[in-house]
């Protein structure tokens, strides 16, 4: 009986030993799996202020320097044109976020901006009435006040010496031939000679070799046509003379804001010159035509201006009350949260109420309020749409590769590079000094030169224009700036590369804008640059020498637009 019992301990004994030894071995088995599973799921490491930027280890951000942090879990389920920012990214940035609803019955305003324009209708052109060789001048530089009879300049004319001395013999003859004798005087007086001028030529017999040129009209000089010693040809302008007692004050509408305007109705307007002044006026013509590019039609205000304060070229807002108001259940947004590129309004959606996801939305806009926009299109009640740091977002949507106010396809590139956009005399001057380090970095990039590039860069930052500039212009001239600051503190010659795309987007559509160049600019395109998403630069060459690749592929690419 002993034996047994032994027996039946022993079995007992083994099984519980074997079961010891096979649970371990199936749980460290299980713990081996899943250390294997989560070794396979690679940490990543991102930069607070870069979160395109990513490594499968630590170290400096290499467009900024700065220590890269723990990226978060991957973007599962996000669509194509979302996006994801680090919660250390939104707090640094100060991205702010507001959600959008339906606005109450209020007042609104339509906004508008224009320029100073010369009136036209008071615009006059002094022509010679003769031809023949400028002997002097009298007016001699743009902008000289003139009155009406002044004395403009004096012709030498071959022609009027012969009519002078046909003249003479006629009056001989004016008895018996006096249809001759009023001929040859009417010939003189279609050249502007006076009764009492021709009078004094007949009974002197003296032959007058310059004729004299009086002003017609009194005004100002707004473009001197010829120099002294020209020769002029009948007919020809010498001067261009406005009278700027009244001027044009000429805005953009947007088709939306057609239907609230009539001519007949009166404006305020102010001027960036006098922004405690307010100017009133009447409009006086709506253009029929719609602009396709800017989808605006241009209304005109005529002013009064015998103080003369307001000057061709000055920028110009104009406000009027909208009849019927913002009606209730309109969605408003903060002007903050609007970017605009001349011909769209866009916004940043969060998309997650939980996560940091964004979208950019394309928005139809109405009419403004003091701080705010009706939006006709594009939102709904209770979106959440970004209401601060809006440029930061969207440079990081640009640099993630999603749609982004800048990074759009191939045709709304072109949309941009032929958008009129408004840049003064002095910012294009300043500009256009600017374009030689531009060129300067271009050649960097060609040369594989990060070292030069970065100078460049630096130096082309100090060199562009101070001005501030509006709209869709202040925004391509913030990212060229933003670019050139990448750029110059970048030893990376890859990330100083993918700067330059962007860098040279923006500097397109402002270059396209400039009115005197000086020189030729060639715009040129690589389709395999950017990750074959394509990449254009200028050039003051048609040959083309690729900054994208160098001499990896030195001549890839064509000239896609001559800038004249």
């Amino acid at each position: 009986m002993k034996k047994y019992i032994t027996y039946i301990v022993v079995m007992l004994a083994g099984l519980l030993l074997g079961y010891l030894i096979f649970n371990n071995s199936s749980e460290g088995s299980s713990e081996v799996s899943e250390a294997h599973e989560h070794s396979e799921e690679v940490q990543m490491w991102t930069c607070s202020m870069h979160p395109q930027i990513m490594q499968p280890e630590p170290g400096d951000c290499p467009i900024c320097g700065m220590d890269l942090i723990p990226a978060e879990a991957g973007a599962e389920g996000l669509t194509a044109d979302e996006f994801k920012m680090t919660e250390n990214a939104m707090t640094l940035a100060n991205i702010q976020t507001s959600v959008v609803g339906n606005a109450d019955a209020t007042p609104g305003k339509i906004n508008l901006s224009g320029k100073i324009k010369e009136n036209e209708e008071a615009n006059a052109v002094q022509s010679s009435h003769v031809g023949g060789r400028i002997e002097n001048l009298s007016v001699a530089y743009t902008g000289e006040s003139v009155n009406r009879g002044q004395l403009l300049a004096t012709i030498y004319s071959p022609d009027l010496v012969a009519a002078q001395q046909e003249l003479l013999t006629a009056a001989k003859l004016k008895e018996s031939q006096p249809a001759l004798y009023k001929a040859v005087r009417n010939k003189l007086k279609y050249w502007k000679l006076s009764d009492a001028q021709i009078d004094k030529i007949e009974s002197t017999g003296e032959v007058r070799e310059n004729l004299p040129v009086y002003a017609t009209v009194t005004g100002t000089v707004t473009e001197k046509l010829v120099q002294e010693g020209d020769y002029v040809k009948q007919g020809q302008p010498l001067y261009k003379i406005a009278n700027l007692n009244t001027v044009w004050a000429v805005f953009d509408a947007y088709e939306s804001q057609i239907s609230n305007l009539n001519v007949g109705q009166e404006l305020k307007i102010t001027a960036n010159a006098y922004p405690d002044k307010e100017f009133s006026g009447k409009i006086s013509f709506i253009d029929p035509l719609l602009d396709e590019s800017s989808r605006t039609v241009k209304v005109r205000v005529e002013l009064k201006n015998t103080d003369d304060m307001l000057k061709p070229g000055m920028f110009v807002q104009a406000e009027l009350e909208r009849p019927e108001g913002i009606h209730e259940g309109s969605i408003l947004i903060p002007r903050s949260a609007v970017l605009w590129t001349g011909t769209r309004s866009l916004v940043y959606v969060k998309t997650s109420p939980d996560e940091p996801v964004f979208q950019m939305k394309e928005v139809k806009l109405g009419d403004a309020l003091d701080n705010s926009y009706e939006v006709l299109e594009g939102l709904s009640d209770g979106d959440e749409v970004v209401t601060n740091g809006t440029f930061t977002v969207d440079a990081a949507a640009q640099l993630q590769g999603k749609r982004s106010m800048m990074n759009n396809p191939k045709s709304q590139k072109k949309q941009a590079m032929n958008m009129k956009m408004e840049l003064s005399e002095d910012f294009q001057k300043e500009f256009v000094k600017s374009l030689d380090e531009y060129f300067k970095l271009k050649d960097a990039l060609v040369d594989s030169n990060p070292e030069k590039a970065m100078k460049s860069a630096g130096s082309m930052l100090e060199k562009l224009p101070k001005a501030k500039l509006q709209g869709m212009a202040a925004a391509h001239f913030n990212k060229v700036k933003e670019m050139l600051e990448a750029i110059s503190k970048n030893e990376n010659l890859e990330n100083q590369r993918a700067h330059f795309v962007i860098l040279s987007e923006n500097m397109i559509a402002l270059t396209a804008n400039i009115d005197s160049l000086g020189q030729a600019v060639y715009v040129q395109h690589c389709p395999m640059a950017d990750s074959n998403k394509g990449a254009d630069w200028l050039s003051l060459s048609s040959e083309v020498r690729n900054p994208y690749y160098g001499e990896a592929m030195l001549s890839c690419g064509e000239v896609t637009k001559e800038l004249k």
